[in-house]
């Protein structure tokens, strides 16, 4: 089937017909999401790998733990609601560098303030909070050059960004142990500016974006229950998966006693999986429909993670981790190729809104094992609670995809 695509230089004047991908859409644009959505997940997770440094320095209880890695992703999460109304307002590309400029001052006062305090690490995850926001300009900075066949592939590519958090797990650490954990925050400006570079240079803005609305028009969505059965499905598949990377350091040196560093190593051989697999669910979706992809991902998950809650091995926990996390990347993928089936016209908000409910997922699976290891002394609740999630997902998607396949007519499998 032959679709029309906007020229590369982005004039608009005339369609082309092409089944090509990589001839469908801007490929600048593309790479450039993918790196200004990399270098932000890195630093949106970054006092994750850091934070049993932080903890010892700071003497900070599990809950606290908790706290600190799940304050991030919960601004990151209420941001995205806010990027997703400037990108319809004022375009995805001026969003971006906005954010990006937040989020390198931010980091350089931290540094060279430094971090003295609980309070302070809640306050540098509020900062830290524009960079997990990136998902809401990143997506749609991509997808609007896309038509509706290629939007798994488009999205899973640009949502490969995800992998941003392997750097922070890989890195982090040692530079901490070597320079200070403090001085991370300041290092961590470098390759944000390099990128931010490259963002202004590369990234354009495509030419069929939908024509500004009034505010109260954005939340129209929030008016159809499957606004928030795409938001409900990606609070898990997304939850899980930045919960897990934000917590994960943690959970090695408290359960298994690691170092630092060989915990992040252990985090990022986890991440990695979740992150390379993104844009093969987007493309699986593409192929399989992405309800049929996603019915799979969440038993997969839920096995997994319930699984993890008795391992009594540092094997058997990492092997499980790294299951749960390709079944939570492929999700990932596979939702964000029904987003823009069902709300095209409102993918700037709905990108946001999905993203949100992705970040507070999120946010409780970290805050919930921080306060589960508290009161109970393991984290085994707070996996167990979250894979009983995974199934009520996958019972809901059961209910509704009956009425999605009768009821959208995109062209696309569902």
């Amino acid at each position: 089937m032959a679709t029309a695509y906007w020229d590369r230089e982005g004039e608009g004047q005339q369609p082309v017909a092409t089944t090509s991908f990589w001839k469908a859409g801007h490929t600048p644009t593309l790479i450039a999401a993918f790196l200004y959505f990399d270098l932000a997940f890195m630093v949106w997770v970054l006092l994750g790998p850091l934070a049993p440094m932080i903890a010892k320095t700071l003497m900070l209880t599990p809950a606290e733990k908790g706290l600190m890695v799940a304050t991030p992703t919960l601004m990151g999460a209420l941001l995205r609601v806010v990027n997703g109304l400037l990108v319809d307002r004022i375009g995805p590309k001026l969003s971006g560098a906005i954010s990006q400029v937040i989020v390198i001052i931010g980091l350089f006062t931290a540094w060279a303030l430094g971090i003295n305090s609980f309070e302070g690490t809640l306050a540098l995850g509020v900062v830290l909070g524009f960079a997990g926001a990136s998902f809401a300009i990143a997506l749609p900075l991509a997808s609007r050059w896309y038509p509706a066949e290629h939007q798994g592939k488009a999205m899973g590519l640009a949502g490969m960004g995800n992998s941003g958090t392997v750097l922070a797990a890989l890195f982090a650490p040692g530079l901490a142990k070597l320079f200070g954990w403090n001085a991370v925050l300041g290092l961590a400006c470098i390759p944000l500016s390099i990128v931010f570079v490259i963002y202004m240079i590369m990234a354009k803005d495509a030419p069929n974006a939908p024509l500004a609305k009034k505010m109260v028009d954005y939340f129209q969505p929030l008016k159809q229950a499957d606004a928030w059965l795409l938001m409900a499905f990606y609070a898990v598949t997304f939850g899980g998966f930045v919960g897990l990377a934000a917590s994960l350091p943690i959970y090695f040196t408290d359960q298994f006693g690691l170092t630092p560093v060989m915990a992040g190593y252990c985090t990022a051989g986890c991440v990695f999986a979740g992150s390379l697999v993104r844009p093969l669910g987007g493309a699986m979706a593409d192929r399989i429909g992405g309800v049929k992809a996603l019915m799979m991902v969440y038993i997969v998950a839920a096995v997994a993670l319930a699984g993890v809650a008795f391992a009594t091995t540092l094997g058997a926990a990492l092997g499980l981790f790294v299951i749960a996390m390709l079944a939570l990347g492929t999700g990932n993928g596979s939702v964000f190729q029904l987003v823009p089936q069902r709300f095209q016209a409102e993918i700037g908000v709905m990108t946001g809104l999905v993203g949100m409910a992705g970040g507070i997922g999120g946010f409780y699976l970290a805050s919930s094992l921080g306060f589960a290891k508290q009161l109970t002394g393991s984290f085994s609740a707070g996996f167990l609670i979250f894979a009983g999630l995974a199934v009520i997902a996958f019972a809901g998607l059961a209910l509704v995809k009956a009425r999605w396949r009768a009821t959208w007519s995109t062209g696309a499998r569902i």
